[in-house]
């Protein structure tokens, strides 16, 4: 009776037609981020963490209207990048003039809905906290913290905050 009952469960399963696979030309997610003091997050992502920056762009006023960005104001992108090659990570971050933008309550991971950190695989998590402190950033709580070996042998997690207050994770080894 239990084999039936398991059957008649997972019979519709294993006959219900695949999903139709998702076509992507790159498997890359770029990030846009608005900020309140568009040089203190460039630096603090540039000289604080490492990305590089490249060449941003304009949107103007009407395409950023019509396409549901803004309220008819444009925006001025700022492009920063981990790595060199086509599918590097862009963080896009943007300043818009004339506003001030809420920000979230930041405490915890669970204080605020929605997308929370950034984690960011580093070569050296000593030389990535010696960059921040020359920022005066400081880790969170008790980071660098060594992650168990059974999830990540030989790395730490270090738990940092941009000039947003957004929390940036960084994993990497301490040399």
């Amino acid at each position: 009776m239990r084999f039936l009952l398991a059957l008649s469960l997972t019979l519709p399963c294993l006959l219900a037609p695949a999903a139709e696979p998702a076509g992507f030309p790159r498997t890359t997610i770029d990030l846009g981020c608005v900020v309140t003091d568009i040089e203190k997050s460039v630096r603090f992502y540039v000289e604080g963490i490492g990305f590089r920056q490249v060449q941003g762009f304009e949107v103007p006023a009407d395409l950023a209207r019509d396409a549901g960005l803004t309220d008819s104001r444009p925006l001025s992108i700022r492009v920063l990048v981990l790595g060199d090659d086509e599918s590097a990570t862009k963080l896009k971050l943007m300043q818009v003039a004339g506003t001030l933008p809420e920000t979230g309550h930041h405490a915890f991971i669970h204080s605020h809905a929605g997308f929370r950190y950034l984690t960011i695989f580093v070569d050296d998590t000593d030389a990535a906290l010696a960059r921040l402190e020359k920022l005066g950033v400081k880790p969170v709580a008790k980071s660098p913290v060594a992650l168990p070996e059974s999830l990540a042998p030989g790395m730490h997690l270090t738990c940092v905050r941009d000039p947003d207050g957004n929390l940036v994770e960084l994993i990497g080894p301490r040399k």
